[in-house]
């Protein structure tokens, strides 16, 4: 049968492949450290120490979730080969469709595990935390920094993360001014680092009665949520600490009392505010952390990067900086001036459908670093 020696053909290419991939998610080191936990786990004051046994206990989620995901793909494709060679000795039609779609199953899937393999930066397996800004352009801004927001808390539920808003500021006549908010999740960060940068949006506004094309920008920013006790000094005479009455959506006591902190760190002029917690001392311990975080990422890439290594291409949210531009009329594009990634389907791109931008991404930073 033709059809069937063509697909037998398909599958015998990613042999290779199947097995590399196999061996870059270094199965044995992953299981020794299971047994690790697992054991632990058995001691009797495993859960007196309830800080150290969520962090354990989510380090075996992940283990056993990376270990079922690599054992499932490799499981598939030995599946497919049983089923070719059911077809070859049995002269089956019937088979042929099925090893068609069987096979479609595992190209998606194994592009899928690939794109993991590529997340392995020294920060990829924390959480992200963004704060998008609207650009010059009033109301316009506002709202395409509101529906950035949106096409964000789509992209985490498609996933199964959490999202939490840490700050917020509304915008004067619709949309938000600026947003800072939590995604929780495996890898959030490794993902989400793609979005840092300038966002373009190209559109015919629904506030100007005439009708005409407008352009507008946001910047998104992005850090990652690092669990660790960080080891970064910050004195006293380098930060001022500022507190403010909360603006965004949280009900009438967060709005009556200036429970929110913003800090500032004078030597770097880094600003970062929280105001979802519901004391002004939580909001402080969240925001110092924040800081702390984004201090020893700075710290850590002073050789290689200037100051924007802890902000990546944020710049001026203006023309000629954006990373990604969202067209909206007179025709209908999303495309990543990094990689070249185009979606021709914007409505869905705002619907959260921006993991062909984040994998080219991803992509593109592994061909950079081989050229390195």
């Amino acid at each position: 049968m033709v059809e069937l020696d063509q697909y037998k053909y398909q599958w015998n290419q990613y042999k290779d492949s199947v097995k590399e991939l196999e061996a870059s998610f270094n199965i044995e080191v992953k299981k020794e450290r299971l047994e690790e936990i697992e054991a632990s786990m058995e001691e009797q004051d495993f859960w007196e120490d309830v800080e150290k046994s969520q962090k354990l206990t989510k380090e075996m989620k992940q283990l056993k979730n990376s270990l079922d995901t690599i054992n499932g793909l490799v499981e598939q494709y030995n599946e497919i080969g049983v089923l070719i060679e059911m077809g070859e000795e049995e002269e089956d039609l019937s088979i042929v469709d099925e090893v068609e779609n069987e096979l479609k199953d595992f190209i998606e899937n194994f592009e899928k595990v690939k794109i993991q393999t590529l997340l392995s930066g020294e920060y990829d397996k924390y959480d992200a935390i963004l704060k998008i800004n609207a650009g010059a352009g009033g109301t316009e801004s506002c709202d395409w920094a509101g529906m950035l927001y949106r096409m964000y808390t789509r992209w985490a539920e498609s996933k199964g993360f959490e999202t939490e808003v840490i700050d917020y500021l509304d915008g004067d006549e619709a949309g938000i001014k600026s947003i800072t908010f939590q995604v929780k999740g495996e890898n959030a960060f490794g993902y989400l680092k793609s979005e840092k940068g300038v966002h373009r949006l190209v559109r015919i506004s629904p506030f100007n009665a005439a009708g005409k094309r407008q352009t507008s920008f946001a910047s998104c920013d992005v850090m990652p949520d690092i669990e660790e006790d960080l080891d970064v000094e910050i004195n006293d005479d380098d930060i001022r600490i500022d507190t403010y009455r909360s603006s965004g959506a949280g009900g009438q006591h967060i709005n009556k009392t200036s429970s929110a902190i913003r800090i500032t760190h004078l030597p770097t002029g880094i600003v970062v505010q929280c105001q979802n917690e519901r004391s002004q001392l939580q909001n402080k311990d969240k925001a110092m952390k924040m800081l702390k975080a984004k201090l020893y990422i700075l710290k850590k890439q002073e050789e290689e990067e200037k100051r924007s290594g802890i902000r990546g291409e944020v710049k001026e949210i203006g023309w000629g900086n954006q990373i990604r531009s969202y067209v909206m009329q007179p025709y209908t594009m999303v495309k990543d001036h990094r990689t070249g990634e185009e979606v021709t389907d914007v409505g869905k791109v705002m619907d959260g459908y921006i993991d062909p931008f984040i994998n080219s991404y991803l992509k593109w930073l592994n061909i950079d670093k081989d050229k390195q």
